[in-house]
């Protein structure tokens, strides 16, 4: 069999992740910061054999892969399996307001009830499982032997570290998710390993994980 490799970044910084305010689907863009972060992991990406580029659909996902695309000269296809996690109506509060405003279903989502889905449109972690990791098998079978790079968020990130290495959905996060950060996934065989996590080498100063 051969070996597939995904690379997967997290789009650069926004307004909202400084503000610790959660984006969920609102689509907010990169800030200055988070435009620079881009173009350093394009940069940090451009020696690699990649021969395709996926990206979330949302603004400041395609932002990031725009940066990406430039220098791998490929152009990126958009994959809602990879949008960020519904949240609800936390979106557009920070993670302190949706705390003081919904307390129990604060503390089912700071918890990680894997089946709790939050009210108005949100989404449950075992949902957001099912999505990703449906997405990722497809990449997977569709660009057997290559390396290929995703470009999504923090929510997704979450999920594919739990996925990878075998953790519950249930368990605290032992890992960071900086923005810009670069994660790399090995298939063989049908055979997850992590690779590499939260690479932040290209980054003039540590990405933000402003994530619960």
């Amino acid at each position: 069999m051969e070996e597939t490799r995904i690379c997967l970044v997290r789009h650069g910084e926004t307004t909202w992740n400084a503000e610790k305010r959660i984006q969920g689907q609102i689509d907010i863009g990169l800030n200055a910061a988070g435009l620079i972060q881009a173009q350093a992991a394009a940069n940090w990406l451009a020696g690699e054999p990649i021969t395709a580029l996926y990206s979330s659909d949302l603004l400041r996902a395609r932002q990031t892969a725009e940066r990406i695309s430039s220098k791998l000269k490929l152009s990126p296809r958009f994959r809602p399996q990879f949008r960020e996690r519904r949240y609800g109506f936390f979106e557009g509060l920070t993670y302190d307001e949706s705390r003081a405003r919904y307390p129990a279903d604060y503390h089912s989502f700071e918890t990680r009830d894997p089946g709790f889905v939050i009210p108005f449109g949100g989404e449950s972690l075992q949902q957001l499982h099912e999505r990703v990791s449906t997405g990722l098998c497809e990449l997977a079978a569709e660009h057997l032997g290559e390396t290929i790079v995703v470009v999504t968020h923090g929510g997704v990130l979450d999920i594919v570290n739990r996925l990878v290495r075998g953790n519950p959905l249930s368990s605290p996060r032992d890992f960071l998710i900086p923005n810009a950060g670069i994660n790399w996934l090995s298939v063989l065989d049908n055979s997850w390993s992590l690779l590499s996590w939260s690479q932040t080498e290209h980054l003039s100063r540590f990405g933000l994980d402003e994530l619960p």
